[in-house]
């Protein structure tokens, strides 16, 4: 080798163990960042509120998939922002026999293990398999040991998860006086509690914002307010009732809300393509679809904390002095789930981002107060998965251009049409920050949810 090349062979080796030295400092620079964010966020004190928010069918893969349209696969959603994740076991039991698994759960039952923190059989909504028990929710022991209580949703607010927390009827049928048939014995005519709405308004639950408007307006059977609607039974019990966006918006805090915005489920926010064979698109999505009448799950969620937070100042500073503690709070993001069963990608990547923005709004209420305790997971996995671009997936299939300007396949294949795509088994993230969050790192199960926000309240001993 000549002395001319060795000149210039020496300085590119310095170089390049200067460039792999910073880079090494680089990296233990993040890791020692990260591992101080980590040591920071363990806080095992108590909490003033908990908010609970729930993506339904929201896997791994929903994530990502919105995650790689929205922001790039190198960016980050809001949700992914907490400094504490673990992964979440979802399955059922079996009706027949409690001691066996369901692998594959849904709704009602995934929804009770966390209000309740006990495995329940699909369809049954915060009741025991085989016995018909009323298993006691956070919801109900949050009010008894004094804390405000409210229940966010995109779905019906009698849908299964929203019911969860704040009813307890052997089918997740039974919404409305109406709908009772196969809940004879909790009809209020047969002496029960009455329906998920019925009970609802009855739980005295302050904040109660969603769709499902149709099943408030069925006449109650029985009790005190036979003959009267659900709604008219609401605001003889002190409940302001609202409909639309304007009304919402200019709620004051004062009374317990009932704001029921459309009839059925609320609308989605973006439109597009649905998955086919062969592959649909390539598209972009159609957003903000949603009717101007219709408040976003992130202006529910505001006007929800905004309320309970106001109403514990006021009732801490009256001259009665009721004592409410903090609050309660679940936000569902339902139409993920929804739109995931009808292979609809930019419906279902809609909700998502819809999802997001909620979670950013209660990050923000955090950054004020800090003894709120927030949980971001989902319900049960779902079906969608992000496949190779020239691959012909036996399912239905669509074609979506990222905001990165990249191709990305999405896939259904638990269903044989389009329209009939089911649940999956796997385990689903959990993500948590504030008093008690550390509990959720590892594998936990759903059940595990319940403990960690009754610790969170001090309920756990009740």
């Amino acid at each position: 080798m000549s002395l001319k090349h060795r000149q210039i062979i020496i300085p590119a080796a310095i170089a390049s163990a200067a460039i792999l030295a910073v880079g090494a400092a680089f990296a233990q620079n993040i890791a020692r960042e990260r591992l101080q964010s980590v040591q920071q966020a363990i806080n095992p004190g108590r909490a003033k509120n908990v908010i609970l928010l729930i993506g339904d069918g929201m896997g791994d893969s929903e994530i990502t998939i919105a995650r790689n349209y929205t922001v790039g696969a190198g960016g980050r959603l809001a949700l992914d922002t907490l400094p504490l994740t673990g992964a979440m076991t979802t399955y059922s039991v079996l009706e027949t026999n409690p001691k066996k698994p369901d692998y594959t759960p849904e709704s009602a039952s995934t929804a009770t293990a966390w209000s309740t923190g006990y495995k329940t059989a699909d369809g049954r909504i915060s009741t025991a398999p085989g016995t018909d028990e009323d298993l006691t929710t956070i919801l109900e022991l949050a009010q008894a040991a004094g804390y405000r209580t409210g229940n966010v949703t995109t779905a019906e607010l009698t849908d299964a998860t929203p019911a969860a927390p704040m009813s307890h009827v052997n089918s997740r049928v039974c919404q409305g006086p109406a709908d009772m048939a196969q809940c004879p014995q909790d009809k209020k005519s047969a002496g029960g509690p009455g329906s998920i709405a019925e009970q609802s308004v009855d739980r005295g639950v302050d904040v109660l914002l969603g769709g499902g408007k149709a099943r408030y307006e069925q006449a109650i059977d029985g009790g005190s307010y036979a003959g009267q609607t659900v709604i008219q039974s609401a605001i003889a019990q002190g409940y302001q009732v609202v409909t639309d966006k304007v009304g919402l918006l200019a709620v004051q805090p004062g009374q317990k809300l009932l704001g029921l915005f459309t009839n059925g489920n609320m609308s989605v926010e973006w439109t597009g393509l649905p998955a086919a064979k062969p592959a649909s698109g390539p598209q972009r999505c159609q957003e903000n679809q949603r009717p101007s009448n219709e408040p976003s799950l992130a202006e529910m969620t505001s006007k929800a904390i905004e309320l309970l937070d106001q109403q514990v100042k006021h009732s801490r500073h009256s001259a009665r002095g009721s004592g409410h503690k903090g609050f309660f709070l679940q936000v569902e993001s339902a139409s993920i789930d929804k739109r995931d069963h009808v292979s609809q990608p930019c419906e279902q990547i809609g909700e998502t981002v819809n999802f997001d923005g909620a979670v950013q709004v209660a990050l923000d209420y955090a950054k004020q107060n800090p003894d709120t305790l927030i949980i971001i997971t989902g319900d049960h996995a779902h079906t969608s998965q992000i496949v190779e671009n020239d691959a012909a997936p036996a399912g239905f299939s669509s074609k979506l251009i990222t905001n990165e300007d990249q191709t990305m396949t999405v896939t259904y294949g638990t269903g044989e049409t389009p329209t009939s795509q089911e649940h999956t088994g796997a385990q689903i993230r959990v993500a948590a920050q504030g008093p008690q969050a550390a509990n959720v790192v590892g594998v936990i199960d759903q059940t595990d949810i319940f403990r960690i926000m009754a610790r969170a309240l001090g309920v756990e001993e009740r």
